[in-house]
């Protein structure tokens, strides 16, 4: 029965949100020009100022027949710094991914920590960024065999991701 009241009385608290990011790139190195569009919508629960869970669903694809990729990521967001405007939290999250290539198939999977920051724009609407990963990789080429493992710490450019969230 206390574990069913206390299950109700944070459904009751929670605060639902939705967002998610947007992307375009373009690169040329002269002979090829692509361009990547990326999409990755975000649902989950606030469920008190501390804690929140929620998953990402992500579509990446190019133009010119490029590879295309979908992705899944469930986590749980622990905001250790609460500030009035700006909010500092850890995601802790497990992806798994598959890139599909013309026939190349790869399945990707991890595991660890995403930080990062919230601005609240209003009492509704917040800008969110990731800044990096701390965890594991590992990859499969589906056609080889081949397996890639990986462990670390990425800060860079590559794996700050940009979005909005409006809170219900």
């Amino acid at each position: 029965m206390t574990l069913a009241a206390t299950v109700m009385a944070m459904t009751i608290n929670a605060q639902a949100f939705i967002g998610g990011g947007v992307g375009v790139v373009n690169t040329d190195n002269g002979d090829n020009d692509v361009t990547t569009f990326k999409f990755v919508p975000e649902m989950g629960y606030v469920f008190n100022d501390d804690w929140a869970a929620g998953v990402a669903f992500g579509w990446q694809g190019a133009d010119k027949g490029h590879a295309k990729e979908w992705t899944i990521n469930p986590y749980v967001r622990y905001t250790f710094l609460n500030g009035k405007l700006v909010s500092a939290f850890l995601d802790g999250c497990i992806g798994y991914g598959h890139v599909y290539n013309a026939g190349n198939d790869t399945d990707e999977l991890s595991f660890g920590i995403k930080p990062g920051l919230a601005i609240k724009l209003n009492n509704r609407v917040s800008f969110v960024t990731h800044i990096g990963f701390v965890g594991y990789n590992h990859e499969k080429d589906n056609n080889t065999d081949n397996k890639i493992d990986s462990w670390g710490l990425s800060l860079d450019g590559n794996n700050i991701v940009f979005g909005l969230y409006y809170n219900f």
